[in-house]
């Protein structure tokens, strides 16, 4: 296949003359580095050995992060590392839109919209293991929603290489992005598309997303330098941001049909990052509990935990609203070459979650029937086996 494109240059211009010909072999091996599942030796390293170790902490409550393609094997001995003296633990894996299992607990991060709102929200779904066996609807649902982040992927790299001239403009516009770049990644993208077209068997499913396209670009920086990819990738989030504004929310499951299937097989249902999702505590669902802490969230955990013990005084049952944090941990940021790494997300970390011992956010838990990890922990392990 021939995919040919003459530029204009200019001295300036930090992008080759001919940006692509023939798809090489090079790009190939580009391909299937970036989709692939495998862990080379260097990756396991990095995943199981913990950059700092929290020797005083003996409890240890995770019921919001992400797997991604990282054995379990290895994130356990990181678990095992950092925590060291821990006691007490409750560990739940909310792999998007997939159901995973850490010893006697499962759980999901599920995408869903919130139908007086119109617009989209996540909900975290934890269950006991045997209450899960034969949850045919449930996971039918979660298939389907899985299908999102692919279909939403192909929009995205249609959108650049069809192109979708209204979102392109619109997007340049946003970062200053000139002709020269968006040509080097109409052609790049189109690369993309026609391996996976030629590779589709061999793809594993969870590397079918967004990322797929940042990662690519990410490989190039030995080669064209810092400065010239962040541009591109800056340019490629204001395409995706566009296309996420426009994606059909009617795709996804409605909050209130997920919660109810949640209900039915006796699991249990928080509320993650609120701050993002504040239309969503407006709507009174039959939820477990509140995220009020997470890495990308953390200007109003005072006021929410407020929220969440008024909200306990106002109910008529027993069933109280827990209080929850997430450390909302990416598990497959920690396999990238360091430089690469965007280091916000690497610094996630299972299990911690800092609010808890922060004096004035300790202050108000204390008078909020002194809650604590532990005290969650062991509220939350009733209920999932309620």
């Amino acid at each position: 296949m021939k995919l040919i494109k003459n530029i204009d240059t200019q001295e300036c211009c930090p992008f080759p003359a001919i940006v692509a010909e023939d798809i090489t072999e090079d790009d190939h091996t580009r391909f299937f580095k970036v989709v692939s599942t495998d862990l080379e030796p260097w990756q396991i390293e990095q995943v199981v050995s913990p950059l700092s170790i929290h020797v005083r902490q003996e409890a240890l409550l995770a019921v919001h992060w992400h797997p991604e393609f990282v054995p379990m094997g290895h994130i356990r001995k990181r678990v095992d590392a950092m925590f060291p003296n821990r006691e007490k633990e409750l560990l739940i894996p909310t792999q998007h839109n997939v159901l995973m299992s850490w010893d006697d607990y499962s759980g999901v991060e599920v995408d869903c919209f919130s139908s007086g709102f119109n617009r989209k929200v996540q909900l975290l779904l934890h269950f006991a293991n045997e209450k899960v066996k034969d949850a045919g609807v449930l996971k039918s649902m979660l298939a389907h929603t899985f299908k999102y982040r692919s279909g939403q992927l192909f929009e995205f790299m249609h959108t650049i290489t069809k192109p979708n001239e209204e979102r392109i403009n619109k997007a340049a516009r946003a970062v200053g992005a000139d002709d020269h770049l968006i040509d080097f990644v109409r052609l790049n993208v189109a690369k993309i598309e026609h391996l996976l077209d030629d590779n589709w068997a061999d793809v594993p499913r969870s590397s079918v997303k967004n990322k797929l396209l940042r990662n690519w670009f990410d490989t190039m920086r030995p080669d064209l330098g810092d400065n010239t990819v962040d541009r591109v990738q800056a340019y490629l989030k204001a395409v995706k941001n566009l296309v996420k504004e426009d994606f059909d929310l009617s795709f996804f499951y409605r909050a209130s049909e997920v919660i109810e299937e949640v209900r039915g097989l006796g699991g249990c249902v928080v509320i993650p990052h609120p701050e993002q999702f504040w239309p969503i505590l407006l709507r009174n669902y039959d939820v477990d509990g509140i995220e009020v802490w997470n890495p990308q969230s953390q200007e109003y955990t005072e006021f929410l935990i407020s929220v969440v013990n008024e909200q306990n005084e106002q109910r008529k049952s027993d069933r109280d609203m827990l209080i929850f944090m997430g450390d909302d941990c990416h598990m497959g940021e920690k396999t990238k070459p360091v430089d690469q790494q965007d280091s916000a997300k690497a610094a996630r970390e299972i299990g911690l979650q800092p609010a808890w011992d922060d004096l004035a956010i300790r202050k108000k838990l204390i008078v909020n029937n002194n809650i604590s990890r532990r005290s969650i922990i062991t509220k939350y392990k009733e209920r999932l086996a309620g």
